[in-house]
């Protein structure tokens, strides 16, 4: 009996380590395909660089990636977030109606009604308050003219906060280079088109979309979104709205100035947009 308990308890045990062992040979396959990647490599601005590299194997899919690299000793007084709060526009209205030499998609919104469903205020006045609360929300972003924040959200950092843009949303993705998704759930776990937003040790701002819903693009789950941006530099990050949301602006860079495959129109071109309710962006 007990010789019977011993051999199944050893077998148990010997699963668990190859299991550990090909999750872990897994995951130090894609961190090293991320960090010797030959991104093709744009100068938008000075200190500000635009990334795109497709992978043929990455997380066992086909990805598509673009970002962008700011550095914000020179533009953090170049950062800001525009928002209505009722009317839905595509990122790249927002992007010129504010002048922007680049922007991304913002936080979660009202797809019927307009308006985020998460708090947001720009330029100090509060556009929308959070709807309902939710465990996905549990991230803030706050910049002010000297300082950008990405960290967890609390009363504190939010309504009482006394930076002049602040938007909620989330999950948070990594925090002190830590990746902080521990959900599970079809949101965090299924693959979607993503975007999101991370700060690096050396004070670089990072604007991240990957695209999905196509053989050309699988998307992202949520723990290889945060794992991505670790292995770029990030030490702190967040997720934004992804799906048919996600859209990269970049002024100049193609006919009408996405460099992303927004998929709203199902077809793999920058045509695809989506209207949204706010956006991040960096002042021409």
């Amino acid at each position: 009996m007990y010789r019977n308990y011993f051999f199944k308890l050893s077998q148990l045990i010997l699963f668990f380590l190859f299991f550990i062992n090909v999750h872990g040979y897994a995951q130090s396959k894609d961190s090293i395909t991320v960090v010797q990647k030959k991104w093709t490599s744009k100068k938008v601005a000075k200190g500000i660089q635009w990334k795109q590299g497709h992978f043929d194997d990455l997380f066992n899919s086909v990805q598509e990636v673009n970002w962008v690299e700011i550095d914000l000793k020179r533009h953090n007084k170049n950062l800001f977030l525009a928002a209505d709060a009722k009317t839905l526009k595509p990122t790249s209205q927002f992007a010129e109606e504010n002048n922007a030499l680049v922007a991304i998609n913002g936080g979660f919104f009202n797809m019927k009604d307009g308006g985020a469903v998460d708090y947001i205020k720009v330029n100090r006045q509060v556009i929308n308050e959070t709807v309902k609360k939710s465990d996905r929300a549990n991230a803030v972003l706050s910049i002010d003219n000297k300082k950008v924040n990405i960290e967890a959200a609390s009363s504190a950092n939010v309504e009482e906060s006394a930076f002049r843009d602040v938007m909620l949303s989330g999950p948070l993705l990594i925090q002190g280079t830590e990746r902080s998704v521990k959900s599970k759930n079809p949101f965090n776990d299924n693959r979607h088109p993503r975007t999101a937003i991370g700060i690096t040790k050396k004070d670089k701002l990072i604007l991240l979309v990957v695209d999905g819903r196509n053989a050309q693009a699988q998307g992202m789950s949520l723990y290889e979104l945060a794992s991505l941006l670790k292995w770029i530099g990030a030490k702190d990050a967040m997720n934004l709205d992804g799906g048919g949301s996600s859209t990269l602006y970049i002024k100049g860079a193609t006919p009408n100035n996405i460099v992303n495959y927004p998929t709203d129109n199902k077809k793999f071109d920058h045509e695809g947009q989506r209207d949204v309710a706010n956006i991040i962006y960096i002042k021409n």
